[in-house]
Parts: C-alpha cells; structure tokens; sequence
C-alpha cells in the first residue's frame, strides 16, 4: 500500500498568538521543510489529484505529497503563498468562513481565539493564483457534538457562503479538530463535499477513505529527525485504520459535557 504524507499546517509565523503558538512553525523552518520535502524526492501534488485517485480515478505516482493549511490565518497571504509559488508548489487552504472578514470589516464570527485572519479579497486573490480554497466549517465547533441544526449550518451554510466568495464550486472540506464520525461524515457528503480531511496522523494511501482522509500535523516542536522520516514513508501508520474504542469514548465524554454547556477541545484521538 503505498503510503502519501499529507502534511498538515496551520500558521507560520514569528509571533503567533499563544493559543496556536504549539502549532505554528517559523518562516525559516517552513522553508527548510520544503526543502526537505523536495531532497527527499516527493513530488508535491494538488489534493484533488489524490481525491481523484480515492474514487477512483488515475493513481497517484509513486513519491507523491500534498500540502494542507487549517483555519485562514493572514500569514498564509503574506509569507506562505509567495514560497509556495516560488517553489512551485500546490497546496489547499481550509479556511473558518465564520473568521474570514470584507477587508476594514468585521468578521460574522467563529470560536477561534482572536488572531490576523484572512480578509475575503486575500481568499478570492489566493484561489486565483490557484490555491485551492476549502471549507473549515463556519465557527470552528466540534461538529461531531453539535444540534444537528448547527450542524446542518456550519457544514451546508459554509459551502454556500465560501462559493458565494469564490464564484465557482468549492469540493474539499476538513473537519474542525479533525473530529468526525460515521454520521457526520455521511451529512458532509450529503452536502456536496467530495472529499474531507481528518487528522490521524498517519501517512493516506491509495486506500483511504476520501471522507476521512488522514494527515500528518506538523507542530512547532515535530524534530526534523520525525519530519525526513515523514518524508521517507516512515514513522506513522497507513490509512485507513478501524476507528479505534478510544476515539469513540472521547467522543462520548465530549457530547456529554457539550450537552452540559462545557465542551471541551483537543486532537482527536485516531
């Protein structure tokens, strides 16, 4: 089976925020990561090439890799797309529609900790030059818990409002801390998406499940010994894996204190 890294980003930044600091990597290490990526004889391809492969379509080559973005933070503008573009590399952006604002405007909200966001020009500029704009949801809620009218809205009203921006379809979505399930999962294809991203941190494959396509999270702290094995197909397991009596009594317990008013975060457990 052969195993695809599909690494996950949120910011790059010198200065984050503390709520995502743990997440963030430096502009200095995004470049070398690149580097790495490319020395270790990857190719990075557009996620739709591997979507399309999931169902069905021509495989990916061998040595393949793709590049995802969480969330719609302004560095993303500024210091990750002028790198992807001189290196010539795709990549798509999940952005919270909910934190996205008109350029001098306000956003309509989202659960996401203050932080410099994207404006709707910057989305509308970066999907012209070809990066791929996804959905992230409009609030960022823990979508596997919510009313199921919230849901409805955040995964449905999120579509329609991205392509409202957009002028055309927009096809991939990830889940708000990577968590989902079985019936969430079903409600987001129902909807339109054809494809959906978790985390899991193990490599995708050509067997994986094209509504929980799993991601590797690269952190502030993921040692460059871990990150060239990523590169290497080394490290982590292969999707698809069974969803595991863990994940699923964390699901529990985080439903039920979500019916008490007090939901809690965190990555899902894969």
């Amino acid at each position: 089976m052969m195993a695809v890294p599909v690494f996950l980003y949120h910011s790059v930044s010198d200065d984050p925020p503390s709520w995502i600091a743990p997440f963030t990597v430096t502009p200095r290490v995004f470049r070398e990561q690149l580097g790495r990526i490319t020395d270790s004889g990857l190719s990075v391809v557009p996620l739709r090439r591997l979507v399309s492969a999931l169902h069905g379509g021509p495989p990916l080559p061998p040595g393949s890799a793709v590049l995802t973005f969480d969330d719609g933070f302004a560095d993303f503008y500024w210091t990750v797309a002028p790198v992807l573009a001189d290196l010539g590399m795709p990549a798509t952006l999940y952005i919270t529609v909910g934190a996205v604002h008109p350029p001098g405007g306000q956003p309509t909200g989202s659960l996401l900790p203050p932080a410099r966001m994207l404006n709707w020009r910057q989305v509308t500029m970066l999907d012209a030059v070809g990066i791929e704009i996804g959905g992230h949801s409009q609030t960022h809620a823990q979508l596997d818990t919510v009313h199921p009218r919230q849901c409805a809205d955040e995964v449905v009203g999120s579509k329609r409002r991205l392509e409202d921006a957009l002028g055309h379809e927009a096809t991939a979505f990830a889940y708000p801390h990577g968590y989902s399930s079985p019936a969430l999962r079903t409600k987001v294809r129902q909807a339109g998406w054809t494809s959906a991203t978790a985390v899991g941190n193990r490599f995708s494959s050509n067997a994986d499940d094209p509504m929980r396509i799993s991601r590797l999270m690269v952190r502030d702290d993921t040692p460059p010994a871990v990150f060239d094995d990523w590169t290497a197909g080394r490290g982590a397991g292969v999707a698809p894996a069974p969803e595991r009596l863990a994940t699923k009594g964390w699901r529990t317990y985080r439903r039920l204190r979500a019916a008490l008013g007090s939901p809690v975060g965190g990555p899902e457990l894969l």
